[in-house]
């Protein structure tokens, strides 16, 4: 295997996940008895560039189809970072009527409903035509295809004002391609903007469970600036964000554009990625060691807890709980009794690999779990106020990345 950005033949492992069917390929009820297909989850470290990725094993278009089950809506807070984010751009770059902004993983118009509100022309890129519908509905444009170099050569060429994809950049396959893309549809003075989450909290936070089919790139400014400069692209400020456990979010514009100034942010990030060692090999090397320590916290609590008659159900039926169940070799409902979900394209579903049972809301005042695990341990605040009914029975909520903790 060669580095997706370099080609560089790549030796060193970061992390293995040993295999596990893609995070979102939810399982239908009457698909029960039939098998599913696993695939390594192995991810490398490229020593040239610093690109850690997972090869490409399940192709893209079969993990974002037209059966994709997530969508950005069913997130009160996530909604709140969308409204903020639109507030701030539309303020900076003085954006209006006669501007355009196009998103490339538009999902199901979670934020561009926001700039469609302000009456800023909008355009959504989704590949997954079932979540790009519910954006049409809401008289969002979409094109309904992946977002690279010859989509933007033939539809965009020249044509945006900004260009923003929020947790995309990581799910390329052609990372260079993608920002090929991003350089041929971006105006002469236009912004492009990415959110991803950091490599550096990644490793710092144990946060393994980020790790799926879905993801083919972990990404640091450090590799991303050589990324973007490849093709022409000048990445000018970075800011970092608490989403997704820890996030950067990078402001790139054309090389040749001289309105806009180097931030002293971007100089202040690679200085802290450098004195991390995030470009140095033995940065990359221990964190198996941390992953199975979770490993076995996990499935030792899990464990115990049934041996005592307690009941255990999880929250959020994630990628990044699908990445722990699976790496924990958790199978049936045995130790978990099944998963609530607030969205209804998950319920009434199977968890990947696991075949833990999805249910809505309503389940957890009927079973009254002792112990709710919550996989998207990033939203565990509004899920916690969500569900503090729990506390009425003596109710426990538990986390286990970074570490197994119970509230």
């Amino acid at each position: 295997m060669n580095c997706r950005h370099c080609n560089q033949e790549l030796t060193h492992i970061f992390c293995d996940l040993q295999t596990c069917p893609p995070s979102n390929a939810m399982v239908k009820p009457e698909m029960i008895n039939y098998p599913e297909t696993y695939f390594p989850l192995k991810v490398f470290v490229c020593e040239k560039c610093w690109l850690v990725q997972v090869d490409e094993l399940e192709k893209a278009d079969a993990i974002f189809n037209n059966e994709y089950t997530y969508f950005s809506s069913y997130s009160v807070s996530w909604l709140q970072h969308a409204k903020t984010y639109t507030d701030y751009m539309t303020e900076r770059f003085g954006l209006n009527s006669d501007s355009l902004v196009v998103e490339v993983a538009s999902n199901d118009g979670y934020l561009l409903q926001y700039f469609k509100e302000k009456n800023i022309p909008v355009l959504g890129v989704e590949p997954t035509a079932n979540t790009a519908e519910v954006a049409i509905a809401k008289g969002i444009e979409n094109i309904v295809d992946f977002f690279g170099s010859n989509l933007a050569e033939n539809k965009l060429k020249g044509k945006a004002d900004v260009i923003l994809g929020n947790n995309v950049l990581a799910h390329v396959p052609d990372i260079n391609d993608f920002v090929k893309g991003v350089k041929i549809a971006l105006k002469p003075n236009g912004v492009n903007t990415f959110e991803f989450p950091h490599l550096l909290q990644l490793v710092q936070h144990n946060q393994f469970d980020t790790i799926y089919h879905e993801h083919f790139s972990y990404l640091s400014l450090t590799n991303l600036i050589t990324v973007f400069e490849k093709q022409g692209l000048k990445i000018f400020d970075v800011q970092e964000l608490k989403t997704h456990g820890g996030s950067l979010r990078i402001f790139a514009k054309h090389k040749e554009d001289t309105t806009k100034q180097i931030e002293p942010t971007v100089a202040a990030m690679l200085q802290k990625e450098t004195a991390v060692g995030i470009n140095t090999l033995a940065y990359y090397q221990n964190f198996q060691t941390k992953v199975d320590k979770i490993k076995y916290n996990f499935t030792e609590f899990l464990i115990q807890q049934k041996r005592q008659g307690k009941k255990i159900i999880g929250y959020g039926a994630a990628a990044k709980g699908n990445t722990l169940l699976n790496y924990c070799g958790i199978k049936g409902n045995d130790l978990i009794e099944f998963v609530v979900d607030a969205s209804p394209y998950k319920q009434n579903k199977l968890l990947p690999g696991s075949r833990i049972p999805v249910v809505g809301k309503e389940k957890i005042d009927e079973y009254k779990p002792d112990f709710v695990i919550i996989f998207p341990w990033n939203l565990k605040e509004e899920i916690m106020n969500q569900l503090a009914q729990i506390k009425d029975w003596g109710g426990k909520f538990v986390i286990a990345i970074p570490e197994l903790k119970k509230f």
